[in-house]
């Protein structure tokens, strides 16, 4: 078995996707962390106060310790033990639980919020991951349905005690979203916030051009881009085979669980790539998109208004969008 390493854990969040971003003028204020199990920057490229930086970076440790799945006193994690009792939460927790929903329904299921019951099987952080047995994967596909979650007021119950939400394909995006909202309370016009590769631009650069942003070749260490975007106020989320990943015997299994198989997802995709206003809708739309697999999710694409996306097969031939194409 070859281990391969998580690539987003690899690389400083700042040049995970954006290309040509620091050629301004002014330095931009900025911190790099780790976040989310991955790497997170924020770049503000106007004059504020160092406060308003300390501020991000205290918002992003909160919301992690509501959303984690792996922080035993996360709300998520409350629920998912609570044994189908009913769990008072956050109003956060709560609009992100009704987003992954929203985004179950969209898809018929394709994409559920409920896929924790296996996906939690899966380590891909491990030195040495175990590929589960096929008997644990059938067991963990029965507890799989978001029609399992019932929200009352501020509470949560999961209806099967052995039901686990995973928020992994939607938090980083809704979190971005809320770094967005405050640093404009906040008077930033000019920033990119990066979590983990979910790229949300405030407006444009200083100078009044695009954020240019690269999206990158799977599996490829270099840094060059496989094709890029302009941007502005904007988000850019990719989910792919080569975020992270394991090969085991000569086959890659990678981090995006397909609910009705609770395997790796393989569809002759490599990656989906989304540009939307809202993180949280790029964030869920590259992974649904991907599960659909390349015709579906570029029908369900096709059908958006404001969505841009780009498809990038296991050939690394690209597809784009129809609204994409008009552009």
């Amino acid at each position: 078995m070859k281990r391969i390493r998580q690539v987003s854990l690899l690389l400083a969040a700042a040049a995970l996707l954006t290309c040509g971003c620091s050629r301004f003028s002014t330095k931009p204020l900025s911190f790099t962390g780790m976040a989310f199990d991955t790497v997170i920057a924020v770049q503000i490229y106007d004059s504020v106060d160092e406060e308003v930086l300390e501020h991000c970076k205290t918002m992003c440790s909160e919301y992690e310790q509501k959303f984690s799945a792996t922080i035993e006193t996360s709300e998520i994690s409350q629920i998912n033990s609570a044994g189908g009792a009913p769990v008072a939460v956050s109003e956060d927790t709560i609009e992100l639980i009704k987003k992954g929903i929203y985004y179950s329904e969209l898809s018929n299921g394709a994409f559920d919020i409920t896929v924790g019951s296996v996906s939690s099987l899966w380590d891909f952080k491990s030195e040495e991951p175990i590929i589960p047995s096929p008997e644990s994967i059938a067991e963990a596909k029965k507890h799989i349905n978001y029609d399992k979650i019932v929200i009352s007021n501020n509470t949560v119950t999961l209806t099967d005690p052995q039901t686990k939400i995973d928020v992994g394909a939607i938090a980083k995006g809704y979190i971005a979203d809320r770094l967005k909202d405050y640093l404009k309370s906040q008077g930033v016009k000019h920033a990119i916030i990066n979590l983990g590769g979910n790229v949300l631009a405030i407006g444009g650069k200083p100078d009044g051009s695009s954020f240019n942003i690269g999206i990158r070749k799977p599996f490829h260490e270099e840094e060059e881009p496989l094709t890029t975007v302009k941007i502005k106020n904007k988000s850019v989320v990719t989910s792919g085979t080569s975020q992270r990943y394991f090969e085991k015997d000569g086959n890659l299994y990678h981090h995006i669980i397909d609910p009705a198989s609770g395997y790796p997802c393989n569809n002759g995709l490599n990656s989906v790539t989304i540009i939307t206003n809202s993180s949280l809708t790029a964030d869920a739309l590259s992974t649904t998109c991907f599960l659909l697999g390349p015709d579906k999710g570029l029908r369900l694409v096709n059908q958006l208004d404001n969505v841009d996306a780009v498809f990038v097969d296991t050939n690394n031939e690209i597809t784009y969008s129809r609204n994409f194409l008009k552009k």
